[in-house]
């Protein structure tokens, strides 16, 4: 059944190691965060509850979230692997959700439609479905959605485990949501990352003058 209520974890903890050092959540398209644009895809998609989890750049990003809704966790060993920071999320939320997103900060296309259209995808899953991934031209994209029972079976492995090991485990229960919509499959890893991007879509991705 389509979930009824959803949460979100959006991951926004790296160090931008492959951009300068600098959180590629704060570039900026039309003048506004990534991060932000984000957050407000998801509170139009109807995502009731939201959790940030920060680790690098926390100072620099955490002003940008001031006064708005979303809860915020900070994963206090960025360097360990970003199942640290998922599973940081998921324990965050407040466990009231059917389904949750994974989404990460960095991706600059994905807006309110591209996330219903994953949320419609999931409740019209094949039976059995708990993880469904967006898969463009053959490749794994983001945001992924998943069941309850996935949060609550990662929350109870070990802390080497998240999502993706979960799925593995279980590849029957895992589907693909097949679309050529390329904005699931955007993302500003590198600097050629930007330079294509502004090649492909006309638009410039800008950091903020503090970063500059």
């Amino acid at each position: 059944p389509p979930p009824q209520r959803l949460a979100a974890v959006l991951l926004a903890a790296g160090s931008g190691s492959r951009l300068g050092r600098r959180p590629k959540c704060l570039l900026e398209l039309d003048g506004v965060p990534l991060l932000l644009r984000l957050l407000d895809a998801l509170a139009q998609a109807g995502v009731a509850e939201v959790v940030v989890v920060l680790g690098h750049h926390a100072d620099a990003i955490g002003p940008v979230l001031a006064g708005r809704p979303e809860r915020v966790v900070h994963n206090r060993d960025p360097e360990a692997d970003q199942v640290v920071s998922l599973r940081l999320g998921l324990a965050a939320l407040d466990g009231s959700a059917d389904a949750m997103i994974v989404a990460l900060a960095d991706q600059p296309l994905v807006d309110a439609q591209d996330l219903r259209d994953l949320i419609d995808a999931f409740g019209a899953r094949p039976p059995a479905t708990e993880v469904l991934v967006p898969q463009v031209a053959g490749e794994r994209g983001n945001p992924v959605i998943f069941s309850a029972a996935v949060r609550a079976a990662v929350l109870a492995g070990p802390a080497t485990f998240g999502a993706r090991q979960w799925q593995a485990a279980h590849p029957a229960a895992v589907a693909r949501f097949v679309t050529d919509n390329p904005h699931y499959r955007t993302d500003i890893d590198t600097a050629e990352d930007q330079a294509r991007f502004e090649r492909d879509t006309g638009r410039m991705l800008r950091w903020p003058p503090a970063l500059r």
